[in-house]
């Protein structure tokens, strides 16, 4: 293989999700364990300047040929400090932690993602000085404007062809992403005007969370060579659905055989119904973590297929639990569709399983399961019935995470969630100090 490449990328995600990486002369992974090195200064929320200095360790199952660069390969990495202790605010680690503890405990988990977006022909992003204002504009493929063949907002669902002009996306992503080592399981056009769904194949959390990584970098590839943008803020516009990634969650024996949350209580085990009695529990401090960002809580409104009440129920798309119908006992699983696509995956992926786990551990009683149309109901009837929101923004959200992080641990420390509150506020703050362009719109003639 040595033969054919030249270059080999190693990559790596940092605390808040984003992807990075380094590029390397091909020879140099077989020459050394760490062959590239880092500064981790310069990753916010990583080191400080004076300890700076972390090592990347290349995990050899993950390296593939780029398949838009013919001489290059991909390896995903695990970072090291100098000494040759697995770094701590490594969010790799943490998926790799939350596959031990939870098979310690008895579980073997297999996790499966849906991730949705947005492809644009064009996404301008303007800002002429902090001082003086900022804007976005956004150009589809599909409105009345841009094709004689148009979608409209929340009717888009499984659109075809000709209406859904971003099918040959959705072929060269599952082309390149299956290149790479994943499968694209079912892709179809979403709810929105320019929004695509694709549902990964399910796997431990740590299989799920390169998964996820490197389907988003495939998107934006994929996208970028076909002239569109692949966005994955979830809510980018007003009045049409957002984007969210649904975690599908089974627990399984350490054999792989009996799937643990199939049983006699509506077809749930005693196990699942813990385990959604936990999710349910700890969802707003889960929120932090799962929709990490100020354009989460655009989405995060009823109406929009977004889960807004904490409550669970079977085939119910208003509720932040949700039981879908299967055909056979062990493809029954629980799905989560509060995360959405801007969080990093390995921390999404980990806080899930451990909110769940609590519940386990706690036995703690989900509730009968909601049957009707969650978004209608009143204020008064959501405070009758004791259902709890999910928090209205990310500072609300952070401050959640602070007091409820107990059941994250053993798997999160507290170093890396006090780190991870400290980045996140940061951003919460850039936000709500700037003026809103709708606010110009509400109180100019104030």
């Amino acid at each position: 293989m040595s033969g054919r490449f030249k270059i080999a990328q190693l990559q790596y995600v940092d605390l808040a999700g984003f992807l990075r990486g380094v590029e390397i002369p091909y020879e140099s992974l077989e020459n050394s364990r760490f062959p590239a090195a880092l500064d981790g200064s310069s990753v916010y929320g990583f080191a400080k300047i004076e300890r700076s200095d972390l090592l990347l360790e290349p995990v050899f199952e993950t390296l593939k040929p780029i398949p838009w660069q013919p001489e290059a390969v991909r390896v995903l990495s695990r970072i090291y400090e100098p000494g040759g202790s697995r770094y701590g605010r490594d969010p790799r680690l943490l998926a790799e932690r939350v596959k031990s503890y939870m098979e310690a405990q008895g579980f073997k988990p297999l996790v499966g993602v849906e991730v949705e977006f947005f492809l644009y022909r064009a996404l301008k992003v303007r800002v002429s000085s902090p001082q003086r204002g900022l804007g976005y504009s956004i150009k589809t493929l599909e409105g009345p404007e841009d094709s004689s063949y148009f979608t409209q907002p929340k009717r888009a669902y499984h659109a075809v062809e000709p209406a859904d002009p971003l099918i040959d996306f959705r072929v060269e992503f599952s082309k390149a992403l299956e290149a790479l080592g994943y499968k694209n399981l079912i892709s179809h056009h979403e709810v929105a005007v320019s929004q695509v769904e694709v549902s990964l194949a399910s796997g431990d959390p740590v299989y799920a969370g390169d998964e996820v990584v490197t389907a988003k970098w495939v998107a934006r590839n994929v996208a970028r060579r076909m002239g569109l943008a692949a966005l994955f803020m979830p809510k980018p516009v007003y009045g049409d659905n957002g984007s969210g990634m649904h975690i599908h969650v089974s627990l399984w024996d350490l054999e792989g055989k009996v799937n643990m949350i199939a049983g006699d209580y509506g077809g749930l085990s005693e196990t699942a119904r813990y385990f959604i009695g936990g999710l349910i529990e700890h969802a707003r401090s889960l929120a932090a973590i799962v929709a990490p960002t100020t354009n989460s809580y655009r989405r995060l409104v009823p109406g929009y297929e977004a889960p807004v009440y904490c409550i669970w129920g079977y085939y119910n798309r208003s509720s932040i639990v949700r039981i879908p119908a299967t055909s056979n006992s062990g493809k029954l699983r629980i799905e989560f569709r509060a995360p959405d696509p801007t969080a990093n995956p390995y921390l999404a992926l980990a806080a899930t399983l451990m909110a769940g786990l609590d519940g386990i551990k706690r036995k703690l009683d989900p509730g009968d399961p909601y049957e009707g149309n969650a978004y209608k109901l009143s204020r008064e009837e959501l405070r009758r019935l004791g259902i709890k929101t999910l928090p209205s923004s990310l500072t609300e959200a952070l401050e959640e995470l602070g007091s409820d992080r107990e059941y994250l641990k053993p798997v999160f420390t507290d170093d890396l969630i006090d780190t991870y509150i400290e980045v996140k506020r940061v951003e919460a703050e850039e936000v709500n100090m700037r003026p809103h362009p709708y606010e110009f719109y509400m109180y100019a003639n104030l």
